[in-house]
């Protein structure tokens, strides 16, 4: 059973954003060659943005330091959309560990910094009207206990990767996340593993291989088809 280590610390990406690495795990919450510039690459530009519609609920496997979380609000109310967001975090980043990787700061939007602090301190399963484009609940299921059937137009597959929480890229889980999703709706992850692809494939999903941002080559985006 996974436990987290003890030992994250924040670290400076080539964007100049911040992630959070652990020695222990030999492993971070975000790309080193950019912490936002991955998460706009691969949950914004190939998943929130491909949505259709102006009301999206969002599904996402691995909170962390609430990155995605904050420039999914940010886009949200530029584009005049109405976002559900949903967060399966069992191990939230401690508040103090958050306020030192400084997301909104890095942001150039400082003023979101206390807002954004509160969201992520909040209790569990609450829903939070962060603004009128933005609702948010931290939930601590973990995605191998969590049961939704077509309440999601969008999946953000943000957990450690397999070398890390195996657990969290098998068939079952894909399986859970497909039934999760909406007919037509997406699951963005920046992994690019064969097996993952084959789990997804197994579940159910049609996956593409879209260009990663530098220092990967690829990512997936997986579909629920339409029709079974």
């Amino acid at each position: 059973m996974y436990l987290p280590p003890t030992d994250f610390l924040p670290l400076r990406t080539r964007d100049g954003s911040y992630t959070l690495r652990s020695e222990q795990l030999g492993e971070q919450y975000h790309s080193l060659h950019g912490a936002v510039k991955e998460s706009r690459h691969v949950y914004i530009e190939a998943g929130l943005k491909q949505a259709p519609g102006e009301r999206i609920d969002v599904l996402e496997v691995g909170l962390g330091t609430g990155l995605n979380a904050l420039l999914t609000w940010i886009i949200a109310e530029e584009r005049g959309l109405q976002v559900r967001y949903v967060a399966l975090e069992p191990f939230p980043v401690p508040t103090g560990t958050l306020r030192q990787t400084d997301h909104a700061t890095n942001l150039g939007m400082p003023d979101r910094t206390h807002a954004f602090i509160e969201m992520m301190a909040a209790e569990p399963e609450v829903e939070q009207f962060v603004s009128e484009a933005f609702a948010f609940t931290r939930s601590s299921t973990s995605v191998l206990d969590f049961s939704a059937a077509a309440e999601f137009d969008l999946v953000y597959f943000d957990a450690f990767g397999p070398a890390v929480q195996p657990e969290l890229w098998t068939e079952d889980v894909f399986r859970r996340m497909h039934c999760a999703l909406r007919p037509g709706g997406s699951l963005v992850t920046y992994c690019a593993k064969g097996s993952v692809r084959r789990a997804m494939i197994a579940a159910g999903f049609s996956v593409e291989r879209l260009k990663a941002m530098w220092g990967k080559r690829e990512m997936f985006r997986a579909r629920r088809p339409l029709h079974p």
